[in-house]
Order: structure tokens, then sequence, then C-alpha cells
């Protein structure tokens, strides 16, 4: 399997937590979400498979960007005034931040730390 197809299915799989989150919060019973943090997973899973499906610098750009977004999220989960901002914004408890963290590192190794992506085929 190459990069590409991860990418499509890690995609699809936040498509897919994105909209279990309507129907069944907190998601497992244990990662809180609202509206706000489904639609974010829906989208960064929508940018992910597109991503995917181009492959090349495309998928690099979009890794890099949401790695750093996922990161900066992680960041400010730790963090007690930006957790009370964040918070405000989108329900995030330990579970997600933690979560997030190995979302951003995946990506950010994509982005940043593999060699040259290949375009899709």
């Amino acid at each position: 399997m190459n990069m590409a197809r991860l990418f499509q299915i890690l995609g699809a799989i936040l498509i897919l937590v994105g909209l279990i989150g309507f129907v069944n919060n907190p998601i497992f019973g244990l990662f809180g979400v609202n509206v706000l943090h489904n639609l974010i997973h829906i989208v960064t899973g929508a940018a992910l498979v597109y991503g995917g499906m181009t492959g090349g610098s495309t998928m690099s750009l979009i890794a890099r960007v949401f790695g750093i977004i996922y990161a900066i999220v992680t960041v400010g989960s730790f963090v007690p005034g930006l957790n009370d901002l964040l918070n405000s914004l989108i329900v995030n408890n330990v579970a997600d931040a933690l979560l997030h963290a190995l979302l951003a590192i995946v990506l950010l190794y994509i982005g940043f730390g593999m060699r040259q992506l290949a375009p899709a085929r």
C-alpha cells in the first residue's frame, strides 16, 4: 500500500469520525466533540482524501498545513489559558489532545520528513 492510499484511508476515517460525532457524543465514550469539532474532522478528512488522490506536492502541502494546525491545537490543549479558549470553540479533552498529537506527528512526518512524494496514479 502506498502513502497516497494511506492518506486517503486516514482521511476517510476522519470523515467517518466527524459523522459519528453528530450521533454519538462522546465518540466511543471517550472523545468529546461538538458541531464545530465534527466539521473540522470532516474538512480535514476531505482534504486528506483529496491530497491522497492528487499526491505529490499537494499531498505534502496538505500534510504540512494540517500537521501544523493539529500541533498547535495539541499544544493549546495543555496550556491553561489556551485550553480554556480552545474549549470555548471546540470540546477538547485529554483523549482528544493525545489523538491530535498523534495525528500531528504523522502528518508532520509525511509533510516534512519524507522524501519527495510521488504524484498519484
